[in-house]
C-alpha cells in the first residue's frame, strides 16, 4: 500500500535537494543564546534565532519557569474549560492586556495555534477578510478555516486595500488581516493608513504582532505602539516563543467581547491542552522586566542600526529598515544555502533562505540581531560576512 507514494516521495525529495532547496536541521548542544555550540563542532555566534532580548536563557526567566513547576506542577492534562485554568493563566492574561493596553486577552498553546482560531469564530459566509499577500502561514491557514470571503491585497499597498474595501462593501463584517512585521524582510505595516481605511470603511483590524511585542515601539509594545495606533486595532495576536522568552505560547488580546466570544468558540483553545506552568510562570517574569525598564530593547535597538550601517557599508543588498531582521539579498538560492554553510566555518551560525519560506529569485540570509550580542559579536559578524562575500562574488 505503501509502494507508490514512497517512491514518489523519494523523486520528490531528492528532487528538493539538487534545486537546492533542502533544509537541514543543525543540531545545538547548548542552550540557546548569542553563542551556542552545534553538535560535532565549536561554540559559534547565533544570528538567526528569535531571540531579539536575549531572554531565552535569562537566569531570571529559568529560575520562574523552575519555581512555576514546583509550585504548579509539569502540566495541566486538560483544556481550560474543563480542569486545566490556574491561577497563573489568568494572571498572565490580565498582565498581557495591561502590556498590551487592550481589555482581555485569551493564551493559546502558540501563535500558530492563535492566528488558527481567531477567524473562524466570527467570519462566516457573509464576510470579508482582507489579507496582505505576504501574511504568515499560520494568517493564511487561519483564514482557509473561516467560511468568509478572502481578498488578497498587494503587500503594504494601500490604494489596493481601499479598492478590495469597496468591491466588499456589501459584507456583513470585513477584517483586515496583517502581520505587524513582516518576518522575512522585517519591513512594518503601515497601520496608521490600515487603520484609517478601516474607520472609514467599516471595518476591524487584525495584526500579528510576533516579530514586534517586547521591543519595537518606545516602550516595546511593539508595531501598534511605533505606529500610534494603541487602542486603534481590535485584535492583536501575538507569540511568548520569540522576544518573550523564546519557549512556546500564544495569545489574541483585544476587544472584550471578541475574546469573550473566543473562550467559547474557538477550536484551538477549546481543544488543545492549556498552556504550561513553566511557559506561564516565566512569561509572566519576563513582562515584569520589560516593565521595569527598556534597557534591553534599547541595547537591541543600538545594535540593530550599529549592524545595518557596516553591513550596508559594506556593499551587502540589504532591505532598508530599523528592524533587527536583516535581509542579506542573495536571490540565488544554492548561493544562500553555499553562504550559510561557509559562515559556518567562519564561526557565525546564520542560515539560508529559499522557496517556499520565500518567493522563488528571493533567497537570502536572514540576520536577526539581539540585544544579547556585544559590540564585538556584530564586529565578527561583519567580517565573517565580508570574506564569505567577497570569496563567493557578492561583494567586491
Amino acid at each position: 500500500m505503501y509502494g507508490q507514494i514512497k517512491q514518489d516521495l523519494i523523486a520528490a525529495l531528492d528532487e528538493i535537494r539538487q534545486s537546492g532547496l533542502y533544509k537541514h536541521e543543525r543540531v545545538l548542544s547548548s542552550s540557546q543564546g548569542a553563542m551556542i555550540s552545534v553538535q560535532g563542532g565549536a561554540a559559534v555566534l547565533n544570528f538567526c534565532a528569535n531571540n531579539y532580548l536575549g531572554l531565552a536563557s535569562h537566569p531570571t526567566v529559568i529560575d520562574a519557569a523552575q519555581k512555576a513547576m514546583q509550585r504548579w506542577g509539569y502540566g495541566l492534562s486538560s483544556v481550560r474549560f474543563i480542569c486545566g485554568t490556574q491561577e497563573g493563566h489568568k494572571q498572565l492574561e490580565e498582565k498581557m492586556s495591561r502590556f498590551l493596553q487592550t481589555e482581555d486577552t485569551i493564551l493559546y498553546a502558540a501563535c500558530f495555534d492563535a492566528n488558527g482560531g481567531v477567524f473562524e469564530p466570527f467570519m462566516g459566509a457573509d464576510t470579508c477578510i482582507l489579507t496582505d499577500a505576504l501574511n504568515h502561514a499560520s494568517i493564511i491557514d487561519g483564514i482557509r478555516l473561516a467560511k468568509a470571503q478572502r481578498l488578497i491585497y498587494q503587500h503594504a499597498d494601500m490604494a489596493d486595500l481601499e479598492k478590495k474595501l469597496q468591491e466588499s462593501k456589501s459584507s456583513r463584517y470585513r477584517l483586515i488581516a496583517t502581520d505587524g512585521v513582516f518576518s522575512m524582510d522585517g519591513d512594518i505595516a503601515p497601520l496608521q493608513a490600515i487603520c484609517d481605511l478601516a474607520d472609514r470603511y467599516d471595518a476591524l483590524v487584525m495584526v500579528d504582532d510576533s516579530h514586534a511585542t517586547g521591543f519595537l515601539g518606545r516602550t516595546g509594545r511593539g508595531s501598534i505602539e511605533h505606529c500610534r495606533v494603541m487602542g486603534r486595532v481590535d485584535l492583536i495576536t501575538t507569540t511568548f516563543g520569540k522576544a518573550l522568552g523564546g519557549a512556546m505560547g500564544g495569545c489574541v488580546s483585544g476587544r472584550k467581547e471578541m475574546i469573550e466570544y473566543l473562550r467559547q468558540k474557538s477550536r484551538p483553545y477549546l481543544f488543545s491542552n492549556s498552556l504550561s506552568p513553566m511557559v506561564v510562570g516565566a512569561t509572566l517574569a519576563v513582562l515584569e522586566l520589560l516593565s521595569a525598564n527598556t534597557e534591553l530593547r534599547d541595547r537591541l535597538e543600538s545594535n540593530t542600526l550599529y549592524f545595518r550601517q557596516r553591513m550596508t557599508a559594506m556593499g551587502f543588498d540589504i532591505k532598508p529598515g530599523i528592524h533587527p531582521i536583516v535581509p542579506i539579498m542573495l536571490y540565488d538560492e544554492k548561493l544562500a544555502h553555499t553562504m550559510a554553510d561557509e559562515m559556518l566555518k567562519k564561526g557565525v551560525y546564520v542560515i539560508g533562505f529559499s522557496y517556499p519560506v520565500v518567493p522563488k529569485g528571493m533567497a537570502r540570509i536572514r540576520v536577526q540581531v539581539s540585544a544579547a550580542h556585544s559590540k564585538e559579536h556584530l564586529d565578527t559578524a561583519v567580517d565573517a560576512f565580508q570574506s564569505v562575500g567577497k570569496q563567493l562574488g557578492v561583494i567586491r
